[in-house]
């Protein structure tokens, strides 16, 4: 198979670039793939959209939790500990 036809058919190196665009930095000749694959793919264009959004809404989250005083409440700290005593317990 020729490289092209590699890169053209390969959605699961298309994905993994995707999400390490998402991460870090392609290198050139991976960013020359991932965009040769796109053209031609639109199942991992719409994977890449995804991705993008699932990024941002998780970005999101943790600035937000970040930002407020989060705690749990007394009850539910109450149950874990009883959980996690009777599973020590156990042993």
């Amino acid at each position: 198979m020729s490289y092209l036809k590699r890169i053209v058919y390969n959605c699961k190196q298309a994905t993994l670039l995707i999400e390490k665009r998402s991460a870090g930095k392609l290198t050139f000749r991976e960013a020359f793939e991932l965009r040769v694959h796109l053209l031609g793919c639109s199942f991992c264009r719409i994977y890449k959209k995804q991705s993008r959004i699932i990024n941002e809404m998780v970005q999101q989250l943790f600035r937000s939790s970040m930002q407020a005083d989060r705690k749990l409440d007394e009850k539910f700290k109450k149950e874990l500990q009883v959980r996690i005593e009777e599973e020590l317990n156990k042993n």
